[in-house]
């Protein structure tokens, strides 16, 4: 919990204040006066009395008991101030701004921790350092501008770095989006993204708290908190979107799986956000929009009615939705018949609602209320709203004003002339509102925000596990791949179905075999990891000579031990894999298997434990599940069972995680059975 004289001090203790409001000292010193800090202000320099009208003290040993401090000196001088105030002056609240700590080299990450140490020895918490600082409804305690315009419902904003907030928090007003805090971490020595994430979770009043939150994150330190107070805040009724740096990478690591090759951070981060409920972002105008969506109505349903005056961004639009599987349905009936009476010659109401370039502010305000009142289909309307600059169009920001916040249905106003009608546009900014400068790039947050949601309420319980014997067979096991056999034992304490198999060294061994199944049987190497790479597998073997023939064959392979023998099974070919991937845990994916997965790398993930929910998702969402369902006569597999399985495995990985990569694949299904075929289970201890 972040503590109150952080949040809310009633005296600041600026360090290193300036009477040169361009320096960090004297930026945030006018910051305070100016949006009106109600407690004590203290000034620190050692070469000035008074600072912006404000008392200065040269001593930092002389000024009284103190709240928060906000720190804006050299880093080396840092500690021993730190000191002072934990020791002396009761502070319990820190920013500390400077930068030269552990961004910088390993001298500067032993400060910080220095000073984290003293912090925590007196339960205070520290902003930073190397950070511009936080803003909320008591004070505005950065050294950057602007300062957005604050609201008690604006957005909480949480940013890992200080430019970047600053750039959102540019783009942010532009769009009439208000903030009710923003905290920068710098580099988050004692307080991330997370902490304060927490902070609001456990702070949360449904009465009072904004419902809206914005993450811009560098890096997770802890994915698990970060997973707890997202879901948490959201079953609340809140609204998370985030931005989550470093997506991308110079390619993935060497993999002897095909799980280590598809699986990475990326798709851990999508993974978590997704099973927390928070809508990924990829850039600051998509996080601001997305934002700026969630300040409105929630809109319940898919069926959009655009209302414009320009033709191309209409069409724009309709693509935009269409293509994210939202609807633009064909209004014809009577009573869009008698709205089309009540425009102007060549209008068109078959949606879009084109109300020409002519059309009135009154017209507008006919077509919402047709859109409100009459056209049940309708769920929601957006309104794209732009003009030439030949007159003012003031007349049309009220209808607008007005009907967003008396309809029921939500109103989504795209207005794309920001320059023509500038003035307009603050006008109506100013009234509260927010707006859409690119109806495409609403178009696609829009869809975003309908998808989201969280897969948290169904209990996953790990009890149909045999984890006394799989913890033995870990136990004993050494680190590497396990022994084919191990895996099979431990694929069926897990209660998952396998092809049976047999392990022959010599053609003896293999003939012998035969008196346990049945032809057609295939036969694979034992030894080199991709069986198949090395020509390792021999299909639809029907008889003895041909058994023979083929172990032959296997056997010249350079690295051969042997031959696994396994009765031929029919299906269409799954996989499922585990991946431990840091400290996210495990992730759990699946698709289609054989070449499928290399070819089409078309797989989902969700972060263990996984309910039976997230499975089932996870399977519908596969850009393959036509194949799985079914096609051209060919009958699907039992998709419960899939579902069950990767339930299944998440649960072994829960049980066992010193797993860091599993494989199946291929599964084989039918609309009867699942069963495994290959395996392969790689420990770490």
């Amino acid at each position: 919990m972040l503590h109150k004289n952080l949040i809310t001090p009633k005296s600041i203790a600026v360090i290193g204040a300036s009477n040169n409001i361009h320096t960090p000292g004297g930026s945030v010193l006018k910051n305070l006066i100016d949006h009106q800090f109600k407690g004590n202000l203290i000034a620190v320099n050692p070469k000035e009395t008074e600072v912006q009208g404000i008392k200065c003290y040269q001593n930092i040993a002389d000024i009284p008991q103190v709240e928060l401090a906000i720190i804006a000196i050299a880093a080396k001088f840092t500690l021993e101030t730190i000191k002072v105030l934990t020791k002396q002056k009761n502070t319990k609240g820190f920013i500390i701004f400077s930068a030269g700590f552990s961004e910088k080299d390993k001298e500067g990450a032993k400060l910080e921790q220095q000073i984290v140490a003293e912090i925590n020895a007196v339960g205070g918490s520290l902003l930073g350092p190397n950070n511009i600082g936080l803003i909320n409804q008591n004070y505005a305690g950065v050294f950057t501008s602007p300062i957005p315009k604050l609201a008690k419902k604006g957005v909480d904003f949480i940013s890992g770095s200080g430019a970047t907030a600053v750039f959102i928090i540019e783009a942010a007003m532009a769009s009439g989006l208000t903030f009710s805090s923003v905290y920068s971490v710098g580099n988050s020595a004692q307080i991330g993204v997370e902490e304060v994430l927490e902070h609001l979770d456990e702070t949360f009043d449904s009465s009072e708290s904004s419902r809206v939150k914005l993450l811009y994150i560098e890096s997770i330190g802890n994915p698990e908190k970060l997973l707890k107070h997202a879901s948490s805040l959201i079953k609340k009724g809140c609204k998370i979107a985030a931005i989550k740096a470093g997506s991308s990478s110079a390619g993935s690591r060497a993999a002897s799986s095909h799980t280590g090759a598809l699986a990475n951070s990326d798709v851990a981060v999508n993974a978590l956000f997704k099973k927390a409920g928070i809508v990924r972002c990829y850039g600051r105008n998509e996080l601001i929009t997305v934002a700026s969506i969630f300040m409105l109505h929630e809109l319940k349903g898919k069926n959009i009615a655009i209302i414009t005056h320009a033709g191309g961004p209409a069409v724009m639009l309709t693509d935009a939705l269409s293509k994210n599987g939202l609807n633009v349905p064909e209004i014809k009936s009577k009573k869009s018949k008698a709205l089309l009476e009540k425009l102007f010659f060549g209008s068109s109401v078959a949606n879009p609602i084109d109300f020409l370039a002519t059309g009135t502010a009154e017209q507008l305000e006919t077509i919402i209320d047709y859109c409100e009142n009459e056209f049940d289909e309708i769920d929601a309307m957006v309104v794209i709203f732009g003009s030439p600059g030949l007159f003012e169009v003031y007349d049309v920001y009220d209808v607008l004003d007005k009907k967003m916040r008396s309809c029921k249905k939500p109103i989504f106003p795209v207005l794309p002339s920001v320059v023509n009608v500038k003035k307009e546009i603050d006008y109506f900014i100013e009234k509260g509102n927010v707006m859409f400068p690119d109806e495409v790039l609403f178009g696609n947050a829009l869809a975003k925000t309908m998808v989201n949601s969280s897969l948290q309420n169904e209990s996953i319980s790990t009890e149909n596990i045999n984890k006394k014997a799989i913890r033995s067979l870990i136990n004993n096991s050494t680190d590497g791949y396990l022994a084919p056999n191990t895996v099979k034992e431990i694929l069926e304490l897990a209660q998952i179905s396998v092809v049976p198999e047999f392990i022959c060294t010599s053609v003896n061994e293999c003939e012998t075999t035969m008196k346990k199944t049945n032809f057609p049987v295939v036969m694979k190497i034992v030894g080199p990891i991709h069986k198949s790479d090395v020509g390792g597998i021999i299909l639809n073997i029907n008889s003895i000579e041909k058994l023979r023939n083929s172990f032959d064959e296997i056997m010249k392979i350079e690295g051969a031990k042997g031959v696994l023998i396994q009765p031929m099974k029919k299906g269409i070919e799954l996989f499922i894999g585990a991946k431990k991937e840091g400290d996210f845990g495990h992730l759990v994916l699946c698709g289609l298997g054989g070449i499928y997965i290399e070819v089409l790398k078309d797989v989902n993930a969700a972060l263990a434990p996984v309910s039976f929910n997230e499975a089932t998702e996870m399977i519908c969402n596969l850009k393959s599940y036509k194949i799985i369902q079914g096609v051209r006569n060919q009958k699907g597999i039992n998709e419960d069972l899939f579902a069950e399985i990767i339930i299944k495995i998440s649960n072994l990985v829960t049980v066992a995680p010193e797993i860091i990569e599993l494989d199946l694949n291929p599964l084989l299904g039918n609309s009867e059975e699942i069963v495994a075929v290959d395996a392969r289970i790689r420990i770490e201890k």
